[in-house]
């Protein structure tokens, strides 16, 4: 018994004893260890030098990268709607006397949108009149200042100026006379010589108004082709397939289409979005006659944004240009005064997808940091170390000689 168990601990010590020979790092005992101060300071840039650059891998580790790439978008024009977000400030065109307009190739038109836009006049100062209410028709008298006009007497059968038909045989307020011109495609005749017009006040209120700003914002839909969205003054309308705006109710021939745009963007909001045009302002030319034509081109290229949690957002980015031209009705030129933005929208779609370094990919780093600047740190110590051996030798052997 004694016999096998001295066998079992002999054969127990050459094994570990041949274990102990692939031990690559060979230690010294504490009595042959030398501490230099050079070697004390090697080790102190040593450990600041990983702490740097393990925070910096940590923060590698931690940011999201963005992968891009550009496909054939394969989505249906009808199969989805293209949000379009507005703020825009016009500092010298009145609320009342503006249109927001929405017409594309395909064929449909949006009449001065109502429902998702908001106007909030402005003071000649740019200060707000009063809270955002719904956009205003053309002319239509403010809820808060119906009290202070008189109310035609409905029982009567008001007189449509010749633009009487069998669905409207009778107009008894002003907007319903402008209504009645623009469904038989005629401009608007002077209102001072309407009865409705005059009752309500109509060019009082538009003249005490003349001097006031006007604030846009709000969002819209449209179809995913190519078409554009304007602001201009008058009331528009569709007669013959031709879109016309009513300018002739107005006792003036120029506007001033100074504007700023605080926000202009397609779809929903993604990290790292940049808009072109935000922040953007616009005065039309100086000493020169007549009204501004501002035309905005715009390049509307379909966005799939991938977050980290598999989550999709559809959404959209875009370029633009810019062309101004100048409109003087005075001197017979033809055309509209406003803001336009003619956008279109690109066959080509780009998918953003949002990328994080593995764990195993930071601990290789931290490894390579940590082993690399050890390496590193070591042959710098034994440089210095038997530099100093060396230089302290020959001054040594020069002092005996």
């Amino acid at each position: 018994m004694l016999s096998l168990f001295s066998f079992t601990t002999m054969l127990s010590k050459s094994v570990l004893g041949r274990l102990k020979q692939l031990d690559a790092y060979a230690k010294t005992t504490e009595d042959v260890r030398i501490k230099t101060y050079g070697g004390a300071i090697v080790s102190i840039v040593c450990a600041l030098i990983m702490a740097a650059l393990f925070v910096s891998e940590l923060n590698y580790f931690l940011t999201t990268e963005t992968h891009h790439e550009l496909l054939v978008d394969t989505t249906r024009a009808g199969e989805q709607k293209l949000r379009i977000n507005i703020n825009v400030t016009f500092p010298r065109l009145p609320c009342a006397y503006m249109s927001i307009d929405v017409m594309d190739v395909a064929g449909e038109h949006q009449l001065d949108v109502l429902h998702t836009l908001v106007k909030t006049r402005l003071s000649a100062s740019g200060e707000v009149v009063r809270e955002p209410t719904p956009v205003e028709a053309l002319g239509q008298q403010p809820p808060s200042d119906a009290a202070e006009r008189r109310d035609l007497d409905n029982s009567k059968c008001g007189d449509c100026y010749g633009a009487q038909t069998e669905k409207r045989p009778c107009c008894n307020s002003c907007e319903e006379v402008q209504a009645a011109y623009r469904e038989k495609g005629w401009g608007m005749m002077d209102p001072d010589s309407i009865e409705q017009c005059r009752q309500e006040g109509f060019s009082e209120r538009m003249r005490s108004i003349a001097n006031e700003g006007c604030k846009v914002q709000g969002f819209m839909y449209v179809n995913k082709v190519a078409g554009n969205f304007h602001f201009a003054p008058g009331k528009s309308s569709q007669h013959q397939h031709v879109h016309v705006h009513d300018l002739q109710q107005f006792k003036t021939t120029t506007f001033d289409m100074t504007h700023t745009i605080h926000l202009l963007s397609f779809g929903t909001e993604y990290p790292g979005q940049v808009n072109p045009l935000d922040a953007v302002s616009k005065v039309p030319p100086e000493n020169t006659p007549g009204s501004a034509m501002f035309q905005y081109f715009i390049k509307v290229v379909p966005t799939e944004y991938v977050k980290l949690n598999g989550e999709t957002e559809q959404t959209s980015q875009f370029s633009a240009t810019s062309h101004v031209k100048m409109i003087n009705h005075a001197a017979g030129e033809n055309g509209l005064p406003g803001v336009f933005f003619m956008y279109e929208p690109s066959p080509m779609l780009v998918k953003i997808t949002e990328r994080r370094k593995s764990f195993m990919h930071f601990l290789t780093g931290v490894c390579a940091i940590v082993g690399g600047v050890f390496t590193v740190a070591g042959l710098v110590d034994a440089t210095i170390y038997h530099s100093y051996r060396s230089i302290k030798k020959k001054m040594e052997l020069g002092k005996q000689t």
